[in-house]
């Protein structure tokens, strides 16, 4: 029997159970992520005018990412509906990156222990990570090198407006975050600048300086040469050598001030270098970048050059000025998928000390941003045993915690019924009880939908069921309705699986 003939009897058209991970589920991202929600939907995603933090603890195959999608989904929404009021949305769910940059700092034999490679990740990492992703996408927008809606492009007059203390702030931003290999660092830069109309020909002084004193010093070492003639014993007048010695001294001395501006701009950029330790970025177009600066407007600016989290704070404030002034008023930041990383490999030990860091109050709570972290239920068991001292630095007590990311056999059947109705033909509201014939009960049903626990799990028993079901009948004699002693068999060996640790 055609599984396809079974569900268009029921008036499905598409099969609502095929797809099991969220961002490859066309049904969720076409119907469902704006109709099906978890109970917990509202406290997650708070309110976008005040962005606030909430963290979710949850199992494997139990939404956390549909939820995350789904939160950037009602943000742009609110975009469109708000463009006063604009949310930046950072999706900071892809860490092979940074976590491969990070390993390239380590030495050959620390980075064959994982372990010890994340025991050296610092909340600073953590900040440089979201900067860099915030940063490039932030280029990106105001270079126009990606396409955008509306909400979501940055206009030339908004940026245009941008006062020059502003410019320069983005564009250090830029000098040290920006990730794009979309062209070179210089040419990127370069246009970034002419964008803002940042115009620095003050920082090109002291090498025009340099340059004239070498070819003044040239000229006068000539001239002194030329006046000083000696004579020869046969009576001729020769050149006198012996002011060749001024050219280097005059030289030197005319380019102290470039030959200090370059050692200070090397020093810093290999700080930057060193210590900005998530990014890639060459010692030799940082300095050359840094160059590009007045030196009196580079004077105490904050740069990732130190192993602190004083300067990435000072930088995250600049990055939201630059974004108010840009039109967004706030920003939110959509942290998932720690378990894939090739370093964690889903182990709880290393995801703790990958995570554990950015579970800083500070951080958490700053003014204008929202984190909306998605944590592997795992972790919270780890969370109970810490220390007195991490739960003095974290508050998760403030952070709108979600312990457990569950759901009754009430909500998954919920979820079946809004899968289908997706799915189904113009005029049609089927039921997933009308699936199975009446030999199985509500009651039944919804008891193995608990048993089930997550969408994941629910989605594959679902299509297992209904492939076993149509196994067993032909196209000559079909039957619409599932039976009960296959509806049992099916979900038995599928619930053995889950014991098993197969699925």
């Amino acid at each position: 029997m055609n599984i396809h003939s079974f569900l268009e009897h029921h008036g499905i058209i598409r099969n609502p159970f095929a797809e099991e991970d969220a961002q490859t589920d066309q049904v969720f991202k076409e119907h469902c992520i704006r109709s099906a929600y978890h109970p917990v939907w509202d406290k997650v995603y708070g309110d976008p005018k005040q962005p606030s933090t909430s963290i979710i603890f949850g199992p494997k195959g139990s939404g956390k990412t549909a939820i995350r999608l789904q939160i950037d989904q009602h943000l742009q929404q609110f975009n469109d509906e708000n463009p006063k009021q604009r949310v930046f949305v950072i999706r900071y769910d892809d860490f092979n990156p940074f976590l491969d940059h990070f390993c390239d700092r380590m030495s050959r034999r620390t980075v064959k222990r994982p372990e010890k490679v994340l025991e050296a990740w610092r909340l600073w990492d953590h900040m440089d990570a979201i900067l860099c992703l915030g940063v490039t996408d932030l280029v990106d927008r105001i270079l126009g090198s990606k396409a955008l809606g509306a909400t979501d492009s940055v206009s030339s007059s908004s940026v245009e407006k941008l006062d020059r203390s502003s410019a320069r702030d983005l564009l250090l931003l830029a000098t040290s975050y920006d990730q794009s290999t979309a062209s070179t660092v210089a040419d990127r830069w370069q246009g970034l600048r002419q964008k803002l109309r940042y115009r620095n020909l003050k920082a090109k002084m002291n090498l025009a300086l340099a340059i004239a004193s070498g070819i003044g010093s040239i000229l006068l070492t000539c001239w002194l040469m030329i006046s000083a003639k000696t004579e020869t014993e046969e009576g001729s007048e020769v050149i006198n050598p012996d002011f060749l010695w001024l050219i280097p001294i005059l030289t030197c001395v005319g380019s102290l001030p470039w030959i200090l501006r370059w050692a200070k701009c090397q020093l810093a950029a290999f700080g930057i270098r060193r210590h900005m330790r998530v990014g890639k970025r060459e010692l030799s177009s940082l300095r050359k970048i840094l160059l590009q600066f007045p030196a009196k407007e580079l004077a105490s600016q904050p740069l990732p050059r130190f192993d602190r989290t004083d300067d990435r704070y000072e930088l995250l404030n600049k990055f939201q000025l630059i974004l108010k002034r840009l039109g967004f008023e706030g920003i939110v930041v959509l942290m998932d998928r720690v378990d894939e990383p090739h370093l964690t490999g889903g182990k709880a030990e290393l995801m703790q000390r990958f995570a554990w860091p950015i579970l800083d109050n500070k951080l958490l709570k700053h003014p204008g941003i929202g984190f909306k972290i998605m944590l592997p239920q795992e972790l919270h068991r780890e969370v109970e045993r810490e220390t007195r001292e991490f739960h003095e630095r974290a508050r998760l007590d403030k952070q709108n915690v979600i312990p457990a990311f569950q759901w009754t056999g009430e909500s998954l059947y919920d979820l079946a019924r809004a899968r289908m109705l997706a799915c189904s033909a113009d005029g049609r509201n089927p039921e997933p009880k009308e699936l199975f014939g009446p030999d199985i009960s509500e009651e039944r049903l919804l008891a193995a939908f608990r048993s089930l626990r997550v969408p994941r799990h629910l989605f594959r028993a679902l299509y297992r069921i209904l492939v076993d079901h149509c196994n067993r009948h032909t196209d000559a004699q079909p039957e619409y309705q599932i039976r009960a002693e296959t509806f049992e068999s099916a979900l038995a060996v599928y619930q053995r699986e889950i014991e098993q640790g197969i699925q």
